[in-house]
């Protein structure tokens, strides 16, 4: 099956242009010559998650004047979100799961920005994949117009990418997120490991349901669904013991780096960002591992006549059960 990917892009606009992107979100044209994909009989199928109150250039003034912001001419007055996905994901997918996916990435930006920046996001479905136009004003937490601090370098977009994948992994697991080497020289937990435990945890989650439920009149079937269950879970486990060995030695180092920079005190602007960097790679991997510590104890509550039923040679392996 082909990759699928969540999909979060950034553009950024100043005073005049502004309008232009109100006008095609809005879709307030009879013909788009700029975009001829879009097939305008199901403009009326398109909705809003945050309808806009008026003109987007009128808000975005609107919000920066009563915010006190400090804005040049060429300030960025609104950057605007494309949320969306690989086609193959949409694939299928009813009305209502559309609306859900877009939910749940808004919940996302709301997270990293203020919701009342926030002017408009509204879901396009007339065009060949469905995404969403989520468009907000650059106001930082403490009150200054700043796209540069929010989405301004490559650094705050690998950030962004990162969280966002993190987020969306949760609730549509299938999602692959591209490999990166921390701009610091320093190895990120990957990815794919991330996403690896999260679907440990799904079939986690299922085990503990099935041990839970098991009585004198299921004992067979539930034993079976076990059974299955393992032929992926014990090797998962495995796999992600074995994946993970490497960063107890990276975690080593990120901890006795912070410890020199709490040490050294340097409160200048580099330092205190790296140390900052440094203690959420650290509370990742921490979290990684309380993960595998949860999935071995799973594993330990098992009845032994399952596990000696698993090892057994003779014991024919079928298809692992999908786990929704």
């Amino acid at each position: 099956m082909k990759a699928q990917h969540a999909i979060l892009r950034f553009a950024k606009y100043k005073g005049p242009t502004i309008s232009r992107i109100k006008a095609h979100n809005e879709r307030t044209k009879e013909f788009y010559a700029s975009n001829p994909d879009i097939k305008t009989e199901l403009s009326k199928y398109n909705f809003h998650l945050v309808k806009p109150s008026g003109k987007y250039r009128e808000e975005a003034n609107r919000l920066i004047r009563e915010n006190g912001c400090k804005a040049r001419k060429d300030s960025v007055r609104m950057v605007e979100t494309l949320i969306t996905a690989s086609p193959e994901f949409f694939a299928g997918k009813k009305p209502s799961e559309v609306k859900e996916f877009f939910e749940y990435a808004l919940e996302f930006l709301k997270t990293k920005q203020a919701e009342e920046t926030i002017v408009s996001a509204v879901v396009h479905v007339d065009e060949k994949t469905p995404h969403m136009h989520l468009c907000f004003v650059p106001i930082t937490a403490d009150g200054r117009l700043s796209a540069k601090e929010i989405v301004g370098n490559k650094k705050k977009l690998t950030q962004w990418q990162d969280e966002y994948w993190k987020h969306m992994v949760k609730k549509y697991p299938d999602f692959e997120r591209g490999e990166s080497a921390s701009l610091t020289g320093r190895t990120h937990i990957p990815p794919r490991i991330f996403k690896q435990a999260t679907k440990l945890n799904r079939l986690e989650k299922k085990l503990k349901e099935l041990l839970s439920s098991i009585n004198a009149m299921n004992a067979k079937s539930v034993r079976e669904e076990i059974l299955k269950i393992l032929d992926e879970y014990i090797p998962g486990v495995a796999e992600l013991m074995t994946k993970t060995k490497a960063l107890k030695r990276v975690e080593k180092e990120q901890k006795a780096e912070i410890a020199q920079l709490k040490k050294e005190a340097d409160s200048s602007k580099p330092s205190v960002q790296r140390l900052l960097e440094l203690e959420k790679k650290v509370q990742e991997q921490e979290e990684l591992q309380r993960t595998i510590s949860s999935l071995q104890q799973t594993l330990t509550a098992i009845p032994p006549e399952i596990i000696a039923e698993y090892n057994e040679p003779k014991y024919e392996r079928k298809e692992p059960i999908a786990i929704e």
